[in-house]
């Protein structure tokens, strides 16, 4: 059940009375009950997110009332709550979710409620989101709704030290249980407690223990898909091991070859614990007389508390309504939201050696891209976008507001902005690497990418998609995706980059269509490139061309009619044809690399690019492929080339939409053609 938890300011005798009658209550429950021993949660792992703020602020003071109550209603029978808090305006609105293990009983629960409530906000003391996991429970908190949508990050997978014997049928027995309990929890109705464990005996001494579970809030499919996602991570990380976990915001999938649940019975309820005998009659004569008078005198105290609550409920939707007619009068700038973020022009040009050359990393359509140093000694990369951009300042600052709440590994985070007069900048994270095109495409540096890291790199980039299209708050359609735009941090983990012409879609919608043609040649779909229609699927054609791209070691451009190869696409299809996969492979990957991996990666690299969109697989589909070999995958058509010469490089402009700009402006190259927008969109 999802509750509101409104914080009124106005004070008044009623509230003085309220306050007055909550500490007489406390004192009178802290004389009537035996004082508790209160034992902390089993901490695990955390992360701190979304933007910084300041330690006396509304939203803190939400936040502490937020968990406060999250903590007290910890012991409700699903071992889940979630709630609201926020003051009288929404700017500041905090929701939170807690979640307890569901074989747990209410005190177990309640213990760890108790800890991670003020264990999690001493680990992120100033950041106003955060996610913490520990044995017992899980917690979070965000400025975002976060309630009754899949969350698969940030996410924790780990695993124990030891090896297990005959890794392959132990994968086997592990996939056949994880699916059973799926389907079971998954069969479940809203707010029903979705968890499950299974014991299976591996050998005639040793047993698989298996626990799923997802929060209450998810419907049937939404738990169904979290479980598939987090259970294909698991050969990833930890294949052959005796123990593991992949803990989600919304699921949790673990196993180990030792208990490490508490028992269910066949019936799924918990056995009662053992409760010692009374000691004597006197004893609990007396004991029910006190658990009688604390009932009356707690119910009496509840039913006022009660009618205060009510009364001051009241009193703030009246506030609320007031304010709101106030703001009819006038308008709410989105940015005001976001002030911690907005850098003036003075420290970005400081930062930036004023935009000195030496310091300048690259230049797209967009404008160019430098190295800064900020005053605390904090990296970062600074997009100067053109001045001829035709982008008015407030729809720049609503394309600031969603890149800054996008929040994920595999993405390029937003660090601020600027707006000044004819100014429009973007700071981001800055990785030290580079970019995927200044390794790839560098016969000297190819060899810096082995195979190991070229399939992570693949995941790592299908992943980001993957929050893009279906788990961020909006569906975003990239638009753009190609190795220049694939940066690689210390780790050469990839974080996909450039949302400058980034479509937002609605939750609903599918797809869309443009008159005005934005992305590069070569990574264009067909239907996008030919008649301006796009969709998700455009976005999983692109990374087909990067798969190729990556198993190759070859850019899109390279090949040429002239010397009998043909385009990539072809090129890669008539090795699958003819049965010889493994002569597209890069030569500078040598023998390093796993046969498995590199044909199942061409495979799906052929489907993603195939000519019909239908013909392509989701970006869902393409993590689950790419953690499971347990996946079929259908036969690859030829696939799409509509690019057969440079006497096709113009393409048909078709009739312009009533929503979209008549702009024919375009800029092209001779080998990568690429077209563009001169602004973000």
């Amino acid at each position: 059940m999802l509750l509101g938890l409104k914080l009124p300011s106005a004070s008044s005798s009623s509230s003085n009375f309220c306050a007055s009658l909550f500490v007489f209550v406390s004192l009178f429950i802290s004389c009537v009950c035996p004082p508790r021993t209160e034992a902390a949660a089993t901490y695990l792992r955390h992360f701190c997110l979304d933007e910084i703020t300041t330690p006396n602020s509304t939203y803190r003071s939400n936040l502490n009332h937020l968990l406060a109550y999250l903590s007290s209603n910890a012991t409700r029978t699903t071992g889940f709550y979630n709630a609201t808090a926020s003051s009288e305006t929404s700017e500041d609105t905090v929701y939170g979710i807690f979640l307890c293990r569901g074989d747990l009983p209410a005190e177990a629960c309640r213990d760890c409620a108790a800890g991670a409530t003020k264990d999690l906000v001493q680990r992120c003391p100033e950041e106003e989101g955060a996610v913490g996991y520990y044995e017992e429970c899980m917690l979070r908190y965000s400025s975002r709704y976060i309630f009754s949508s899949l969350a698969p990050d940030p996410n924790s997978l780990t695993s124990g030290n030891k090896n297990i014997s005959d890794a392959i049928r132990f994968s086997e027995l592990l996939r056949a249980s994880f699916n059973e309990l799926a389907t079971g929890i998954s069969d479940l109705g809203l707010g029903a407690k979705k968890f499950g464990t299974k014991e299976a005996r591996f050998t005639s001494s040793q047993t698989v223990y298996t626990l799923v579970q997802c929060t209450p809030d998810l419907t049937g499919s939404d738990c169904n898909r979290c479980l598939q996602i987090a259970m294909s991570y698991l050969p990833g990380c930890c294949s052959g091991k005796e123990s593991a976990s992949a803990l989600f915001p919304s699921c949790t999938v673990r196993y180990n070859v030792h208990p490490f649940y508490l028992t269910v019975n066949t019936s799924g309820a918990r056995p009662n614990p053992l409760v010692p005998p009374p000691p004597g009659k006197g004893r609990s004569s007396s004991l029910t007389i006190i658990i009688v008078v604390a009932s009356i005198s707690v119910s009496t105290a509840l039913f006022l508390m009660g009618y205060c609550f009510l009364r001051k409920r009241a009193r703030t939707k009246y506030n609320a309504m007031q304010a709101e007619n106030s703001k009819k009068s006038g308008t709410t700038d989105d940015i005001s939201t976001l002030e911690s973020l907005q850098f003036n022009f003075a420290t970005i040009e400081a930062a930036t050696e004023g935009f000195s050359v030496n310091n300048k990393l690259g230049e797209g359509g967009f404008g160019a891209v430098y190295k800064g140093t900020l005053t605390n000694g904090q990296q970062i990369a600074v997009k100067r976008l053109s001045k001829r951009s035709s982008q008015g300042g407030d729809e720049f600052k609503n394309e600031v507001v969603l890149v800054a709440k996008l929040q994920h590994r595999n993405l390029a985070r937003l660090v601020g902005f600027c707006l000044e007069g004819e100014e429009k900048i973007l700071v981001y994270e800055f990785v030290p690497n580079k970019s995927l095109d200044y390794f790839l495409y560098d016969p000297e540096r190819q060899g810096q990418l082995d195979w190991s890291r070229r399939y992570k790199i693949i995941v790592g980039i299908a992943r980001g998609i993957l929050y893009l299209h279906e788990d961020s708050r909006l569906r975003i359609i990239h638009r753009d995706l190609k190795a220049s735009n694939i940066l690689l941090d210390g780790d050469m983990n990839p974080k996909v980059s450039d949302f400058g012409m980034a479509k937002i879609f609605g939750v609903d919608q599918t797809q869309g269509k443009t008159r005005r043609i934005a992305g590069t040649f070569g990574y264009m779909s067909p239907e996008y490139a030919m008649h301006g229609k796009f969709s998700v699927k455009s976005d999983v054609y692109s990374f087909g061309v990067l798969i190729l791209e990556i198993l190759s070691g070859k850019k899109i451009s390279s090949f040429s009619q002239s010397d009998g190869s043909g385009h990539l696409l072809t090129y890669a299809w008539k090795h699958w044809r003819d049965g010889t996969p493994l002569e597209l492979l890069d030569p500078s990957l040598g023998d390093s690399y796993s046969i498995n991996e590199v044909i199942r990666c061409l495979h799906f690299g052929l489907l993603c690019v195939q000519d019909d969109p239908a013909d392509r697989p989701t970006i869902a589909s393409v993590v689950l492929m790419l953690n499971s070999y347990s996946v079929a995958l259908s036969s690859p058509k030829q696939p799409a080339y509509w690019l057969h010469s440079r006497t096709e490089q113009k393409l048909p402009l078709k009739e312009p939409e009533a929503d979209q700009s008549t702009s024919k402006s375009m800029s092209c190259t001779v080998n990568e053609v690429s077209v563009t927008e001169l602004y973000p969109r």
